[in-house]
């Protein structure tokens, strides 16, 4: 059996979509950290993604791994922003200092996943079988 978490930190650098309006959008991002028994991210409360997460909360995940294995997570982003959740993310990436974040500088924000599925499938469409939150 394999982890979420370990599927989304051996793609290294995977995909979210927010919606803003009727126009889906998709960015890179490439953290992601356990924290308080589920999946919890990164936003900037000064870009679109946080914006649109504030507006409709629904996000799609997508991350492909070395055998071009599919794994998707539809759910709703809930931000959890707290001193404590922020140094846990310092713990996981200590580079976000170097990115101008800082512990309560109000615009570091930490979310997790509300009502999460997700999905495995090969290539070919197959479920692959043994991923787990």
């Amino acid at each position: 059996k394999m982890k979420v978490i370990e599927f989304l930190q051996n793609a290294k650098v995977f995909q979210i979509a927010t919606v803003d309006g009727d126009q889906p959008h998709t960015r890179p991002i490439g953290f992601v950290m356990e924290y308080d028994g589920g999946l919890a991210f990164f936003s900037d409360k000064r870009k679109g993604m946080y914006k649109q997460m504030q507006v409709n909360p629904k996000v799609e995940i997508c991350a492909l791994d070395s055998k071009f294995n599919t794994l998707r997570i539809v759910a709703k982003a809930k931000f959890i922003t707290s001193e404590e959740a922020q140094k846990a993310a310092f713990e996981v990436m200590p580079d976000l200092a170097k990115m101008g974040y800082a512990v309560g500088d109000g615009i570091f924000e930490i979310y997790t996943l509300e009502d999460a599925s997700l999905t495995c499938k090969t290539m070919m469409g197959k479920d692959v079988e043994g991923i787990e939150l």
